[in-house]
């Protein structure tokens, strides 16, 4: 009947983890700041796609 003891300390251990991971979140405004900057990147990089593209074969029609 040992093992009792051995569940209950590693209950203790787990919550004090998920309870320490729970701090290092994201605030709200943080989250919302990494959005726009995520979604400012990707257009860069979309935007400069579509100008290699038309600078490769612009006169070719991407259209089929």
């Amino acid at each position: 009947m040992t093992r009792g003891n051995q569940r209950e300390t590693d209950r203790a251990k787990a919550q004090k983890k998920l309870a320490a991971s729970k701090k290092t979140k994201e605030s709200g405004a943080s989250l919302q700041q990494r959005k726009e900057r995520d979604a400012a990147v990707l257009r860069e990089k979309q935007l400069k796609k579509e100008q290699d593209k038309a600078a490769a074969g612009g006169a070719s029609g991407g259209q089929k």
